[in-house]
Order: structure tokens, then sequence, then C-alpha cells
């Protein structure tokens, strides 16, 4: 009789036909076969649709693209402006941006406001835009200097913004001027990239006669800077400040002057006294003399003991002095610090106190004597925040 098929017979040479109920019996022995067929399907599945999703996502970035941001509708009435009409003068639009133009300097907002019974005007420096960057970095540390020609003895600076081409400087000033000279006087605005131990590298510069602008009304104005003409040299001091808040020492190196006027290069003495109000008493000292020269060096320190519960009460007032051979000694000059200071002095003295046990050395513009003692009665006190130590 018929015997079952033997499963460990040999399979049948290619080309030859089986039969047809031999075909489930080849299978039955191979069960993996059927699990790869179901593995290979869900994978194709998933190949296709991450295929199609991808599709997708490329044509709506596409579309995305080819939209048009600057063509949208515009309906008068409907459109809110992000600048006011008196900050845009029509003269900027006609100025050329190429090389020479006056947009590579820069430009300058600025107001103007004179007060016919004090006679005096207000100047109100708003802000810079645009400014020349320096040779590295890309940046600046600007600062502005203010002043009236040909009255050039009054002249007020801003305090230094660090790693700015567009500075916020939100400052005023005011200078005297009788109305009988408004026509012939003009403001000047230096604007000048603050270094501390080298000369400052300009950055622009303004000429606004008073007599081309209507002060009957308060004026807010935008000008394009111009390119800066050749500094003048002034008359600076250099000098270090620490100052220790665990021990109170106030230490200062005065180290040199510079631009002092030829005449002192004679038979003139020069010192360096260095006053320091505190609690209503002055605390003096001076340096050695130096003769016949105008750039004297000294490099000597002082220490004075000052608590840190008093250190926003302090003034601290450096001064150059020359005397001739027949002549009374005068100042030539001074620098005031401490909370009744402004602009640089200001500056220097809040960076020694945030950069507290470290010597902060700084070149000042020597003022005029009579307007460091008109600011030292008549300026009210400031204060300023300290860091927590």
């Amino acid at each position: 009789m018929g015997h079952p098929p033997d499963t460990h017979s040999a399979r049948t040479p290619a080309g030859a036909t089986a039969a047809p109920g031999l075909t489930p019996d080849l299978t039955t022995p191979i069960p993996w076969l059927r699990w790869a067929l179901v593995a290979a399907a869900v994978v194709a599945g998933i190949l296709l649709t991450s295929c199609l999703l991808c599709t997708v996502r490329c044509r709506r970035r596409g579309r995305r693209r080819k939209r048009p941001r600057d063509k949208e509708a515009v309906v008068p009435g409907t459109t809110e402006l992000s600048t006011t009409t008196h900050l845009v003068q029509p003269e900027l639009g006609n100025v050329a941006s190429g090389p020479g133009g006056a947009q590579q300097w820069g430009r300058l907002q600025l107001s103007l406001e004179y007060n016919s019974g004090s006679q005096e005007i207000r100047v109100g420096l708003k802000q810079a835009a645009d400014l020349r960057p320096g040779a590295l970095g890309g940046t600046a540390d600007p600062y502005a200097r203010l002043s009236l020609s040909p009255d050039a003895g009054r002249v007020h600076e801003t305090k230094v913004h660090r790693g700015t081409l567009c500075p916020v400087f939100e400052e005023t000033c005011s200078f005297h001027v009788p109305p009988a000279e408004l026509p012939r006087t003009t403001l000047r605005v230096l604007l000048l990239d603050h270094r501390r131990l080298s000369q400052h590298r300009p950055l622009g510069a303004l000429s606004l006669p008073l007599g081309s602008v209507d002060l009957q009304h308060v004026l807010e104005l935008w000008r394009p800077l111009g390119p800066p003409a050749t500094p003048e040299q002034t008359e600076e001091l250099c000098f270090s400040l620490r100052y220790v808040p665990g021990s109170g020492r106030l230490t200062v190196v005065v180290l040199e002057a510079r631009g002092l006027s030829p005449a002192l290069a004679g038979e003139s003495w020069t010192h360096l006294p260095i006053s320091m109000l505190n609690q209503r008493k002055w605390k003096r000292r001076k340096t050695s003399s130096r003769k016949g020269t105008a750039t004297p060096y000294c490099n000597e320190a002082f220490t004075c003991l000052v608590p840190f519960s008093q250190i926003q009460s302090v003034d601290l007032v450096l001064a150059v002095w020359a005397r001739g051979p027949q002549l009374q000694a005068e100042p030539v000059g001074k620098v005031l610090l401490g909370a009744w200071a402004s602009g640089q002095p200001l500056q220097h003295w809040a960076d020694m106190l945030a950069q507290a046990r470290r010597p902060v050395a700084q070149w000042h513009r020597l003022q005029p004597a009579r307007e460091v003692d008109q600011a030292l009665a008549l300026q009210s006190r400031l204060r300023l925040p300290l860091p927590g130590f």
C-alpha cells in the first residue's frame, strides 16, 4: 500500500516539474520563511510612508520660500509707523553712502532749548547711530565732547559707552550765551573712541551754527556727522586708582602729564598736588617738583585711609601747578573725582569701585580750576551704586 513521503528525501532538481501535491510539503520544513515575508512587508511599508512624509515637507518648505515677504498688501490708514517724522531729516536722503559721504561717519541726535531769562542754551545729547568701527574688533567705546566757539573755555564730556556703535547718551548740559552772541556762536560736538592709555581716536564731528536754527522753540534734530578735524593738543594727566574695601586703603599713583603749555619748558617748576575732602576736612599731598618740562613724569604713589562706609562722601582733586622764576604759583588745571564728578572722571571712579583691589589707570583732560571749584560748591551730590563685597 502507499507509504507517507519521506521528508528526508532529496529535493526535485532544477528544471524538473514537481507534482502539485508536493508544494506544501516543501515549505513545511521552513517555518521562518513566513516571518521573513511579513517583516519585509512591514519594512517596505515604513520606508514608503517615510518617503511620502519627506516629499510633503519638502513641498511645504518650497512654498514658504517662494512667498514674497516684502510684497504685502498695504491698506491706507491701517499701517503703524515705527518712527516719528521729526526723527528723519530730509537732507539725509540725498547724502551719498559711498566713500567720502557723510553717512560714513554716522548720525547724531540732539535737542536745543534757549532760555532768554537766564541767557543759557540747554543742549541735550540724545544718541548716535552708525558710527565707524575701530580697526580691531569692529566696535568702539564712544563718548562725546561738547563745546562752544569762539568761547572754548567750557567743555562738557559725556560718560563712556562700552562696546557699541549706537550709543544712547541722554545727557544734558548748559552754556551761558548772551542773545547778542548767538548769531556768531557755533556748537561743536566731537565723538571720540575712548582708550585708557593711548590717544583717543576721533569718530566724527558736528559743527552747528546757532544762528542757523530757530531757538524760539525746543528743537530735536538729527544731523549727519562729518570727518573730524585734527584734534587739538589738550592738557592731560594720567594716574591710577586702587581701593581695598577691607582695609579702606585708597591708593593714588600719579604717573605723568602731557600737552602742557610750552612756556613751562623754560625756568618754570611744575608739581602735582593731591587734595581729598573727607568729612569736611581736606587732606593734601603733593609730588616733587619738575623743572623745565611740559611733560613731567612722576610715578609717585600716595595712600590714605577711607572707610568703606565713607567712600561715597569723598571728593578727590588732582591738580597741576606751575611757578615761574618770578611769578606766583598758579593752577594749570584740575581733575575732580568722586560722587560729584561727571563724564570720564565719574566713570573712572565707578571702575575703581567695581574692580576692587586692582589699580585702574586712565588719562584725564585737565579742566579749568574755576570750573572744578564751582562744581564742588554748586553741584548736587550723586550716589554711586556700590558692588557687594
